[in-house]
């Protein structure tokens, strides 16, 4: 990842924080059903690593909404 793109990568994780929490889904519940590792959801929560397409879409089917949501960063 580049440094200079890792306050994208924050505020993505931050989406995906507030959708799991309002699915009232832990990190680990969340992790079982895209079928990924708990640590990488906390490392994509917290901006550390880039994800793919596949676990984008799979999250987006978990957390019942569309990709475009995990992009619609807030200031």
């Amino acid at each position: 990842m580049k440094q200079e793109y890792k306050p994208l990568y924050e505020k993505f994780g931050l989406n995906v924080v507030y959708y799991r929490k309002r699915k009232k889904l832990t990190q680990l519940q969340l992790a079982e059903l895209v079928d990924i590792d708990r640590s990488h959801i906390s490392a994509i929560e917290l901006g550390n690593v880039g994800v793919s397409f596949d676990v984008i879409f799979k999250m987006c089917e978990v957390l019942d909404i569309e990709p475009k949501s995990l992009f619609d960063f807030r200031e």
